[in-house]
C-alpha cells in the first residue's frame, strides 16, 4: 500500500454506468511523503482539448487523449506516480518517460478505509467493523460522504479503500477495517462507502478503490501465501461481498492484493477478468498493492492496470520488450491505459482539480455530530444483568483501565480505544485521535452533574484497581487489543493485563461494567463474574461520548455484531490447524526457514462454512452469535407472511418476506430484524445465509409491519449456489425455509417456500380394457394438481380444456390434446393422440 493523494474535481454527479436498488499536486518520495507540485500541466489553451470537452462523454473524452498519446505516454497511466505526476520525467532506477500531453491532472491517492489518515483536522471515524455494527446503510453512505470532504480538502481524491475481507480468522490485524463476516452486511456496507465517497460531494468528489481484492484473510507471511481454495467456496464466501459492492456501487477502481490465489498472485490472477470483470461486470480499473506486483507480462494480461506507487515492472524499457517478445499486446496496453484515463475523468478528476493549498480544520459539527451517531449504534451490548442503564443519582463510580484516560500509562492512552494502528511512521493511530473525548472525561461529566464522584485508577496494578473498585457503587473497567497492518493478534486474548485487570475488579466491585475496544472477539474468562459488558470496537473520536451516553441510557444500545465470537480460537474455523492457520510449507512444518521464500500453504478447507455457519453446522456454540446485540427495551415479532412466485420461464425467483416487529418494554428503542435463508438438501450448503435485514426505531409499545424483498436476480445471490461445472450461478428447485429473528441464533418465525420451475410429466396415455383413453402424470415436487383435455374431431375447432377426471371415451375420427397443472402451477406442454396411435 502507498501514501499518497489525489487532485479531482468537482463535478455533477455522474451518470452511473450501472444503477441497482441498493452506492492532484504531488509526487511521492521514496518513503511515502509528498511534494507539491501545483497545477495540472497546461496547454495554451485547455477548453481547445478535445479531452477537455466536457461535452462528450468520458469514452470519448479517453479515446481522443489516448490517440493523441505516444506509446510511452500511454505507458505512464500504467503507474500510479507517472500516471498522476505529468510534468515528472524521471524515476529511481533511470526510469524516463515523456512529459504526459497537455491538460491532463496531477492526481495524489490517499490510504484511508477508515478515514483521512493521521491529518490535524479531521474526523477520527469508528472504524469499519463498527461501522458494519450499526447495520445501517444511511449512515455508512453518509460517513462516507463527510469522509470524501475531508480528503478532498486535504488534496487528495482517490481514497484507497473500503476494504472488503470475510473474518475467516478472528486473529487477522486487519479485521477492523472490514465489515465481518457475512457478504451481504460486508458487501452492502462496502457499496454505501463507495456511493457515499464517490456521489456524495458533487462540488468535492473522490475516487473510491475496493480492496483487497481477494481472500487476503490474515497479514502474517500475506507477501509470500497462497490462499488455497475450491471454486464454490471461492465465489460464494470470498468473491461474492465483491461482487455485491461492484453491482450496487460501480466503483472507479479495485486493488489486487499481496497472496496467491490457488498458486497465482492476484494481481496476476485470472480471477481480474473472469471474475471481476466478466461475472461481476466492473469497468474500472484495477491497481496493485504496494509490492504486490511480481511480473511484467503476467500482471498486464491477466487484467492487472496500474502497478502502485513507483514504475517497477511496469517501466518503457519491460513493457517495450514484453511488447517485442510477443508477451503482452498494443490492445492490452491500450485498454489498460483507457481504463484509467476513462475512470479519471469519470469521476471527475480532470475538471475539478483539488485544492491548491490543504484546509486546515475538515472536521465539521455535523461530522462530528454524525461520528457520535455512528458510535452510539456501533457500541454492542453483550452482556446486561440488570445494571444498565446506570441511574442519574449521586453514585460513586470507579473508572479503571489505560484506555479510560487521555494520560499515559506504559505508552497507552484512551487512543487505543479511538483506532487502530499503524506498524510504520509514525506507528500511532490510523486516524487523527488528537481531538477525542476519553471515556473517563465523558463518564465524569455525567457523574458530577448528578452529584456523584469518579474515582480513576490506571489498572496497571490490578490489586490497587480492586482496591478502587470496592469503594464504589459501581466500577467501569476497560480492556484493549492493539489491531492494525502487518501484524495479526498474536493470541484471542486482551492486551497487556487486561483480563486479570477485569478478574480482580469484577472480585472486589459491587457491580462490574466492562467496556472492550477490539477489532475482533477475544477470550473471555472473566464473563460470568461481571454484570454487564460493552464491546466498543475503535470507536473513533467520539467513542467516549457515546459510551456514557449509553451507561446512563440517554442512547439505547442497538448495535449487533458482523462476526461470530468464538469462545476461544481453537473453537473458530481456523482453530487447531496449522493448514488452515498459519498454513504450512512442503515439510509440514508452519514455522518458515531462515532466508526461505517459500510459499506458505493456507488451506481453506474449512469451504462453505465461514462464519456462522462453521458454528452451527458444527455445533459449537460461540461465545456471542453473528448478529447478536441487547438493548434497554424488549421487541416481539409476529406475523409472518410470504409471497412467493417462480418464473418456470426465466427461471427468476422472488419471496416477498413480512412481519410485525413490536417493542414491548418501556422505553424507545432499534431494532434489526434479521432474515435467513436455508437451502434444500440438493444444495450441499452449510446452514443458513443472510438474505435480508433492516433497522426501525420504535417507540415504547409501538409495532410497525417490516417488509423485505428476496430475488434471484439480486446482487447477493440469496437462491442461488455456484454451480461448478456450468460455471454460473444457478437456484435449485425444492423446498427453502425462510428464518426471521434478532440474530442468527435468535430465530422467533420461519416459514417454508417450494420453488418449483420444474413442469409436471405425462407417463403415460393408454386404452383401458373398454377402450377409454387413460392419462397418468407425475410431479416431483409439488404434486400433479390439474389434468384437462380437449378434443377436435374432423379438424374442427378443439373443445375448451376441461378436467378430466376419469377414463375418457374417444371416437376413431376424433384427436384428444392432454396438459398438466402442477400445485406449483407449472404447466406441461400439451400433448396429441388419437385413438389409432394407441392400439
Amino acid at each position: 500500500m502507498t501514501l499518497s493523494e489525489d487532485i479531482r474535481p468537482a463535478h455533477a454527479p455522474r451518470a452511473r454506468r450501472r444503477m441497482t436498488a441498493l452506492l492532484l499536486g504531488a509526487t511521492l518520495i521514496a518513503s511515502g511523503g509528498v511534494v507539491a507540485l501545483g497545477a495540472p500541466a497546461v496547454a495554451a489553451d485547455c477548453a481547445t482539448v478535445p479531452w477537455m470537452d466536457t461535452s462528450k462523454t468520458a469514452d470519448q473524452r479517453a479515446e481522443a487523449l489516448l490517440a493523441a498519446s505516444s506509446q510511452h505516454q500511454k505507458y505512464r497511466w500504467l503507474v500510479e506516480q507517472p500516471a498522476n505526476s505529468p510534468t515528472q520525467t524521471t524515476w529511481s532506477g533511470g526510469v524516463v518517460y515523456p512529459a504526459q500531453v497537455e491538460c491532463t491532472p496531477t492526481v495524489i491517492y490517499a490510504n484511508g478505509a477508515e478515514g483521512v489518515h493521521n491529518r490535524a483536522g479531521t474526523t477520527a471515524w469508528p472504524a469499519p467493523i463498527g461501522m458494519a455494527a450499526t447495520w445501517n446503510l444511511e449512515l455508512g453512505e453518509a460517513k462516507g460522504a463527510a469522509h470524501g470532504r475531508e480528503t478532498f480538502d486535504n488534496r487528495s481524491a482517490v481514497v484507497l479503500g473500503p476494504g472488503i475481507a470475510s473474518h475467516r480468522n478472528p486473529l487477522n490485524g486487519r479485521n477492523p477495517e472490514y465489515f465481518g463476516e457475512d457478504p451481504l452486511l460486508s458487501g452492502l456496507s462496502a457499496a454505501v462507502n463507495v456511493k457515499g465517497l464517490e456521489e456524495g460531494n458533487p462540488d468535492k468528489p473522490v475516487i473510491a478503490n475496493l480492496k483487497h481484492y481477494v481472500a487476503n484473510e490474515q497479514e502474517f507471511d500475506k507477501e509470500l501465501s497462497t490462499s488455497n481454495i475450491d471454486e464454490r467456496t471461492f465465489r460464494q464466501v470470498y468473491d461474492l461481498p465483491y461482487e455485491i459492492a461492484v453491482k450496487e456501487s460501480d466503483p472507479n477502481s479495485v486493488m489486487c492484493s499481496y497472496n496467491q490465489i490457488n498458486g497465482i498472485y492476484a494481481c496476476e490472477n485470472p480471477v481480474l477478468t473472469t471474475s471481476l470483470r466478466d461475472e461481476m461486470g466492473f469497468t474500472g480499473y484495477t491497481m496493485s498493492d504496494f509490492g504486490a506486483v511480481h511480473s511484467t507480462a503476467a500482471s498486464l494480461m491477466a487484467g492487472m492496470d496500474q502497478e502502485l506507487n513507483r514504475p517497477v515492472y511496469f517501466t518503457p524499457a519491460l513493457l517495450d520488450a514484453a511488447l517485442a517478445a510477443g508477451e503482452i499486446t498494443q490492445a492490452r496496453i491500450d485498454e489498460a491505459a483507457f481504463r484509467v484515463v476513462r475512470a479519471y475523468i469519470d469521476g471527475g478528476l480532470f475538471d475539478h482539480p483539488i485544492p491548491a493549498v490543504r484546509v486546515p480544520d475538515t472536521s465539521t459539527p455535523a461530522h462530528k455530530a454524525l461520528a457520535l451517531e455512528l458510535a452510539e449504534q456501533s457500541i454492542v451490548l453483550l452482556k446486561n444483568d440488570d445494571v444498565l442503564p446506570l441511574a442519574a443519582e449521586p453514585l460513586k463510580v470507579a473508572v479503571i483501565g489505560q484506555t479510560a484516560s487521555l494520560t499515559p500509562t506504559g505508552g497507552v492512552t484512551a487512543r487505543q480505544g479511538c483506532s487502530q494502528f499503524l506498524p510504520f511512521g509514525s506507528a500511532g493511530t490510523v486516524l487523527n485521535c488528537t481531538a477525542m473525548t476519553a471515556p473517563l472525561t465523558a463518564i465524569t461529566e455525567k457523574v458530577t452533574a448528578a452529584g456523584g464522584e469518579v474515582l480513576y485508577n490506571n489498572g496497571a496494578d490490578p490489586v490497587a484497581a480492586a482496591a478502587v473498585a470496592a469503594e464504589a457503587d459501581v466500577a467501569i473497567v476497560f480492556g484493549y487489543t492493539k489491531m492494525g497492518e502487518d501484524n495479526d493478534m498474536p493470541n484471542y486474548r486482551l492486551s497487556v493485563n487486561g483480563d486479570a485487570l477485569i478478574t480482580s475488579v469484577a472480585a472486589a466491585a459491587e457491580k462490574t461494567v466492562v467496556v472492550l475496544n477490539t477489532g475482533s472477539g477475544v477470550e473471555m474468562p472473566w464473563l460470568g463474574d461481571v454484570d454487564a459488558v460493552f464491546n466498543a470496537w475503535y470507536s473513533g473520536e467520539k467513542g467516549g461520548v457515546a459510551l456514557a451516553n449509553l451507561l446512563w441510557g440517554d442512547a439505547n444500545p442497538s448495535g449487533k455484531l458482523p462476526v461470530t465470537f468464538p469462545k476461544s480460537i481453537a473453537e473458530s474455523p481456523v482453530g487447531g490447524s496449522p493448514e488452515r492457520f498459519p498454513g504450512i510449507f512442503a515439510d509440514g512444518s508452519i514455522t518458515r526457514p531462515a532466508g526461505s521464500e517459500e510459499i506458505r500453504q493456507i488451506n481453506y478447507t474449512e469451504g462453505l462454512e465461514n462464519g456462522y455457519k462453521w458454528y452451527d453446522e458444527n455445533g459449537v456454540d460461540p461465545q456471542f452469535e453473528f448478529g447478536f446485540g441487547l438493548s434497554y427495551t424488549s421487541f416481539e415479532y409476529s406475523g409472518l407472511e410470504i409471497e412467493h412466485s417462480d418464473d418456470p420461464v426465466t427461471g427468476e425467483v422472488h419471496s416477498t418476506v413480512s412481519f410485525t416487529v413490536k417493542n414491548t418494554g418501556a422505553v424507545a428503542g432499534s431494532e434489526i430484524p434479521q432474515v435467513y435463508l436455508s437451502l434444500p438438501a440438493a444444495a450441499e450448503e452449510p446452514g443458513k445465509r443472510l438474505v435480508g435485514f433492516d433497522r426501525v426505531d420504535l417507540a415504547a409499545g409501538e409495532s410497525t409491519r417490516v417488509e423485505v424483498e428476496v430475488d434471484s436476480t439480486a446482487s447477493n445471490q440469496p437462491f442461488s449456489i455456484w454451480d461448478v461445472e456450468a460455471d454460473k450461478w444457478t437456484v435449485l428447485d425444492g423446498e427453502y425455509e425462510f428464518s426471521v429473528g434478532a440474530s442468527s441464533r435468535d430465530l422467533r418465525l420461519s416459514e417454508d417456500v417450494l420453488v418449483d420451475r420444474i413442469a409436471p410429466e405425462i407417463v403415460s396415455i393408454t386404452l383401458d380394457r373398454s377402450q377409454k383413453v387413460v392419462v397418468e402424470a407425475t410431479d416431483e415436487l409439488s404434486g400433479v394438481a390439474l389434468i384437462e383435455y380437449s378434443t377436435q374431431k374432423n379438424k374442427q375447432e378443439a373443445s375448451p380444456w376441461t378436467e378430466y377426471t376419469a377414463p375418457l371415451q374417444v371416437d376413431a375420427k376424433s384427436t384428444v390434446s392432454f396438459r398438466v397443472t402442477d400445485a406449483s402451477g407449472n404447466v406441461t406442454e400439451a400433448v396429441e393422440v388419437n385413438r389409432k396411435d394407441l392400439r
